[in-house]
């Protein structure tokens, strides 16, 4: 469904990515593990569109990214922020409902609420939050109402961006959960950014290691745990030692 095929970008001097070429098939939930500032966000946001590479190809059922019509393009995309990124002046029913509220999306105002409503209840949420403020609640409850609005349109592909940063151990367990029952549920196909091996573990069908600008190594979970791999091996124990450098 998405392949990333000799995939370049740079940033002025900072070569970020070196021809990364990966492919997700349809229904998959694929994690990115990877050092910081090794390029996982650079390839999530290339894909997106909302970074164009100096070299290489993306596509989204065989057609480049490029060339889709944006809107049409975007509203087939859910996307959880690593910091919920919830609007502050909107009650928590309008951050889920927002792609329902305006667009090619566009829904009546009292539709749009009820599918917030139903979606905060899949995430966890009683009705009684629909109506409070994002500062009115937890960092657990705010993830969930990010989470709302990732799935709030029906979309085929999810993108979650550190999706357990910040939370503690049986939150971020609740929300692997959550995540994993989701996108099976939905069907959909997942794309996520993680430096959690607990996360890694609860959500992925396959693995994905990007490091030096390059995806040297994929897999499942199971051959993660068994790979001979140098790189992976460290990353996936936080080892000191080994091929990755631990000041970058």
């Amino acid at each position: 469904m998405i392949e990333l095929s000799g995939v370049y970008k740079a940033f002025g001097s900072n070569q970020v990515l070196n021809g990364v070429g990966l492919s997700i098939a349809r229904g998959e939930s694929m994690v990115i593990i990877g050092g910081s500032g090794t390029g996982k966000s650079v390839m999530l946001k290339s894909v997106l569109g909302l970074v164009t590479p100096d070299r290489g190809t993306i596509t989204l059922d065989g057609q480049d990214v490029a060339r889709h019509e944006r809107d049409a393009f975007l509203a087939r995309f859910g996307m959880l922020f690593q910091g919920a990124a919830l609007f502050d002046s909107m009650p928590v029913w309008e951050n889920v409902a927002f792609r329902l509220l305006r667009g090619r999306l566009k829904r009546p105002k009292h539709e749009a609420r009820e599918i917030a409503v139903e979606k905060l209840r899949r995430v966890g949420l009683g009705p009684q939050v629909a109506d409070l403020f994002p500062a009115e609640l937890s960092g657990g409850m705010q993830k969930r109402v990010g989470l709302a609005r990732a799935i709030a349109a029906n979309p085929e592909i999810i993108f979650f961006d550190e999706p357990t940063t910040g939370l503690d151990p049986i939150m971020a367990g609740v929300i692997n959960e959550l995540i994993r029952e989701i996108v099976t549920e939905m069907g959909a196909t997942a794309m996520t950014i993680t430096h959690d091996m607990t996360s890694v573990r609860a959500i992925a069908d396959k693995v994905a290691m990007l490091h030096g600008g390059i995806v040297r190594w994929t897999g499942t979970v199971t051959e993660m745990d068994e790979t001979s791999d140098p790189y992976v091996q460290q990353f996936i124990h936080g080892r000191a030692e080994g091929p990755i450098p631990s000041v970058r």
